[in-house]
């Protein structure tokens, strides 16, 4: 185990078991922070790996409540490592399950850095060698678990609530009328425009 600087913390990173946070994911949480502001919010953090998201989010926005998911034992384990490090286990809580699984209640809003890359394209990143596959490939055209997210959260969201993902490096709003359309196969020109 090693850390990793996030959002100017130190987290604890598991090379090769979780993915290793990157400054790119930093917009993801300097967006969450502009839409939470200093009010009550519940949130979910949906794949979170280290738990990197889930922390920063929580230093920078002490009235959320975070539930933080992952698919992975061992990013659970380290995003629970990480959340005791910070001294945020009563605000932040970590669930082994796939996607908002479940996690009880409703959200404001919801954040995703999930698989999005087609598994065809492995060799076509040689930067991201030495992560993770599971937390960057997926099967077909690499965007069913995004799908899957939007479909979720359509009934899990809050009125005006919104899910803020991450994909290929930038930062993207769907607001919950807006994710019907997302699991379509267009999703991709809704991206283009948010």
């Amino acid at each position: 185990m090693y850390t990793a600087p996030f959002c100017g913390l130190t987290l604890l990173a598991g090379a090769g078991r979780v993915m290793t946070p990157r400054p790119a994911t930093e917009q993801l949480v300097e967006r969450a922070l502009g839409v939470i502001g200093d009010r009550s919010a519940r949130v979910a953090d949906v794949g979170t790996g280290s738990g990197a998201i889930a922390v920063a989010l929580a230093v920078g926005a002490p009235n959320a409540e975070i539930w933080a998911t992952d698919t992975s034992a061992a990013a659970v384990a380290l995003a629970f490592e990480n959340v005791k490090r910070f001294g945020l286990e009563g605000r932040v809580h970590i669930v082994e399950c796939d996607l908002l699984g479940p996690v009880p209640g409703t959200f404001d809003l919801v954040l995703a850095n999930l698989p999005y890359l087609p598994a065809r394209e492995a060799g076509a990143h040689p930067e991201l060698a030495g992560e993770p596959l599971a937390a960057l490939y997926s099967r077909g055209d690499g965007l069913g678990p995004l799908r899957r997210l939007f479909a979720q959260a359509h009934e899990r969201l809050r009125p005006g609530g919104s899910v803020l993902y991450q994909y290929r490096g930038e930062v993207h709003e769907a607001r919950r009328d807006e994710l019907a359309l997302l699991q379509s196969p267009e999703w991709r020109d809704v991206a283009a425009r948010s």
